[in-house]
């Protein structure tokens, strides 16, 4: 399997370092593409260093194309912008144009939106979204695992993306073990 990882401008980018970081501990191939706000939000969030990925600004890259897309896209996390721009077919850049192609070839697109409160626009296109056959999955970490530390909050929402996208994992404890 190979998975496109899309990093955007939302509060939350250490979801993202943190699933590229255990796709890499699977050994499962993937890429990743970063927007210019998720640049900036990864130096005041994390202050780390910017993965090495893929620009928004790189249209031509082979994802950008149905011919050459991966099997899964992961948007994580997904700002309300980059959204809104899937669910009304805008596509403004990689991250976006990936996304339709993901949508257009009926493969798997999991957004992970990193937003509170919802509005009634975020909730529309959601559903929109939804509708059209991505899977949304809200950062929204579960406690029935006691997490203990802050990675165990960050593995939780990892974990839920690989079980979406059929990658096996130990990521954290299930309901009722």
């Amino acid at each position: 399997m190979k998975v496109l990882v899309g990093i955007t401008g939302a509060s939350g980018v250490e979801y993202a370092l943190n699933l590229l970081r255990r796709l890499r501990e699977l050994g499962v191939e993937h890429e990743c593409v970063v927007s210019d706000a998720a640049k900036r939000i990864i130096e005041v969030e994390t202050r780390g260093e910017v993965p090495e990925c893929y620009s928004e600004h790189e249209i031509h890259a082979p994802f950008a194309s149905g011919s050459s897309a991966p099997d899964a896209m992961v948007v994580i996390p997904c700002s309300m912008k980059t959204l809104a721009a899937i669910a009304a077919g805008y596509s403004g850049n990689l991250i976006t144009r990936s996304a339709d192609v993901m949508l257009k070839e009926r493969r798997k697109l999991v957004l992970v939106p990193r937003e509170t409160p919802l509005n009634a626009i975020h909730l529309r296109n959601m559903l929109a979204l939804a509708e059209m056959g991505a899977v949304i999955l809200p950062a929204m970490p579960a406690f029935y695992h006691r997490p203990a530390t802050i990675q165990d909050m960050l593995d939780f929402i990892a974990g839920k993306v690989l079980d979406v996208l059929g990658i096996e994992h130990t990521l954290y404890r299930r309901w009722g073990e």
